[in-house]
């Protein structure tokens, strides 16, 4: 079998496009093209059909991705395994999470971890809820973390709790000091959002249908980190929870509660939940603590 080839592959599942996929691999267009058709050829198999000048991915090559992806990820971590047998080093802890939880509750997890396995290296990869889907699909990893429910059907989720969405405003903004705010009460002040692709802006859309009233975009940002700050030099207001929160941050952004009431569950998952090791205990137990402290409440983790 062509690496090369099902390196292209798995590219053009990620990028979406071959063209994006070959400057990936510092390859013509061509070239690339040529290295698709010979895995399609090796393995008599359709992977792609042409629709409006794009590539569509065949059912056939859905299912075949994570195979292509485990095979990749294996053949990528062959250099440090081998490393690791030299320096007789442990193997990393290897952690996947959504973007907007990292700093509120996975590093902080991560350090809660560390006390009690001070010597234990830890491997974390970072990716918007969008992509985790397919990075899901690799087993190469030891525990996911991010919003519920996921984008895939497997694997099931633990549920960590429920976080509630509040108002985040400047500390300086004239309400700042109120305990409630409802819509009513912004109709004034810029509304910084979050994109649509986002979990957090499809229930604010949902919620406010269901209210009967609609928020006026003002500003739009693909991620939470952005639009908190913006809400930190006085730009307008955003939602948030207590996770998502930048920690350096909370000082000088208030989060005041919202009526109505909007929720957003988060959770982990585990590619093999029936081999779970101390270690994944352990930052189960940090995640839960983290979770707990941040949001004021004791869920205790539940199946989703």
């Amino acid at each position: 079998m062509n690496l090369r080839s099902l390196k292209v592959f798995a590219l053009v599942m990620e990028e979406g496009t071959l063209a994006r996929a070959a400057q990936t691999m510092n390859l013509s267009q061509s070239a690339a093209s040529r290295l698709l058709h010979l895995l399609e050829d090796e393995f008599a198999i359709r992977l792609f059909r042409r629709e409006n000048r794009r590539l569509i991915a065949t059912p056939e090559a859905e299912r075949f991705y994570p195979e292509a992806l485990r095979i990749l990820s294996q053949i990528e971590s062959l250099p440090d395994f081998v490393q690791r047998i030299q320096s007789e080093r442990p193997e990393p802890f290897r952690i996947i999470a959504q973007t907007r939880i990292v700093n509120g509750l996975v590093i902080p997890a991560i350090a809660l971890m560390q006390d009690a396995f001070a010597d234990q290296p830890v491997k974390l990869e970072i990716h918007p809820r969008r992509d985790l889907g397919r990075r899901m699909m690799n087993d190469r990893y030891d525990i996911g973390v991010t919003a519920l429910p996921l984008p895939v059907d497997q694997p099931t989720p633990t549920r960590l709790g429920t976080a509630p969405l509040k108002v985040a405003l400047s500390k300086d903004h004239p309400l700042a000091d109120r305990a409630l705010l409802c819509p009513g009460d912004l109709a004034n002040v810029p509304y910084i959002a979050l994109d649509d692709t986002t979990v957090i802006r499809r229930i604010v859309d949902q919620e406010m249908a269901a209210a009967g009233t609609r928020l006026e975009v003002a500003h739009e940002v693909s991620n939470g980190s952005a639009a908190y700050r913006l809400v930190q030099r006085g730009l307008g207001f955003t939602f948030a929870d207590p996770i998502a929160l930048d920690p350096e941050l909370e000082t000088d952004v208030r989060l005041i509660d919202w009526a109505p009431r909007m929720e957003v569950d988060l959770g982990y998952f585990i590619p093999n939940p029936d081999r779970r090791t101390t270690l994944v205990r352990r930052f189960e137990e940090a995640l839960q603590t983290v979770f707990t402290q941040r949001c004021g409440q004791e869920n205790g983790p539940a199946r989703a």
